[in-house]
């Protein structure tokens, strides 16, 4: 093999980084939601978990504590299943959930189980019944 195929094959001298030169990537920041409880038949404490599993579910790690579903999820339809089934594990059948920017409703609930809120533009509807 000829020397110039050679320096071909070698390529350009690469600088190699030191390990102390690599910084570590800032996370992203993350926008605060916006969200407005417009109806509720449920303790405080459960209301707040809906609205952080809501967050959680909007962003991309799940697993992080569902760390915030609109951005994981693009459709409603995906948002919804993962709060219904994440309120189904930590609080018993059978949960049901709605997420959108327009729809209507009319449900029936049992007592203490019911919340209705915004979160940013997306209206979030989480009841018991069954």
């Amino acid at each position: 093999m000829s020397e110039e195929v050679k320096r071909n094959i070698a390529g350009p001298p690469t600088a190699r980084l030191n390990t102390d030169d690599r910084k570590p990537l800032p996370a992203p920041a993350v926008p605060p939601k916006k969200v407005i409880i417009k109806s509720a038949d449920m303790i405080p404490d459960m209301q707040k978990e809906a609205v952080d599993i809501a967050v959680a579910v909007s962003f991309n790690d799940f697993p992080l504590f569902l760390f915030f579903a609109f951005e994981k999820y693009n459709v409603e339809k995906d948002v919804a299943e993962q709060i219904k089934k994440e309120f189904d594990k930590r609080h018993g059948p059978t949960w049901h959930c709605i997420v959108g920017r327009n729809f209507g409703s009319y449900v029936t609930h049992e007592t203490n189980h019911f919340v209705y809120f915004y979160l940013d533009q997306k209206a979030v509807l989480l009841f018991k019944s069954g």
